[in-house]
C-alpha cells in the first residue's frame, strides 16, 4: 500500500484522534478494511458492488468532526459494512459514490446487481407459455 497512490485513506478515530489500528482505504476499483495488531486481518469490497452508502452522525461525533459510514453490498463475505469514526465523513461519502459509480459505468453494471439479488423473486409464480410466435408470461 503506497499512500500517494490511493484515492482515500483515514484510520478509524478515538475522541478525533487516529489512534487504533483500523485503516480504511480506496485503491483504484477496490476498498480495503485493514485491521488488527498483533494479526492483521484485510478485507476488501469490489466498488461496483457497493449498492448504498449512508451515513450517521451522532452528537457526540459531530463534537469531534467524525461520522460512521455504512456500505452496503452485494459481497458474499461483507454485505454490510461500517466504516467507524472517519474524518470528514460527508465528504468522504461523495468520495465513494463517485467512484462507485464510475466503476459502475466502467463495468456497465446497473441492473444485473439488482436482479443477482433474488431472494424476493419466486420464479415457482410463473408460468412460461409458448404460443405460436409469441413468448407470454403470466401469473399463476
Amino acid at each position: 500500500m503506497n499512500k500517494e497512490d490511493l484515492v482515500w485513506y483515514d484510520r478509524k478515530r478515538h475522541l478525533g484522534l487516529p489512534l487504533s489500528f483500523t485503516k480504511y482505504y480506496i485503491d483504484g476499483d477496490r476498498f480495503f478494511v485493514e485491521s488488527g495488531f498483533f494479526t492483521t486481518n484485510i478485507d476488501e469490497i469490489l466498488l461496483y458492488r457497493i449498492r448504498d452508502i449512508s451515513v450517521k452522525i451522532t452528537l457526540g461525533q459531530k463534537i469531534f468532526g467524525v461520522g460512521s459510514i455504512t456500505l452496503t453490498s452485494s459481497d458474499k463475505t461483507n454485505p454490510i459494512l461500517e466504516l467507524k469514526n472517519v474524518k470528514d465523513p460527508r465528504k468522504v461519502k461523495e468520495i465513494f459514490h463517485e467512484k462507485v459509480e464510475a466503476m459502475k459505468d466502467k463495468k456497465r453494471i446497473r441492473v444485473g446487481e439488482i436482479l443477482e439479488d433474488n431472494e424476493n423473486c419466486n420464479h415457482d409464480d410463473y408460468d412460461y407459455m409458448d404460443d405460436d410466435d409469441d413468448d407470454e408470461y403470466s401469473m399463476n
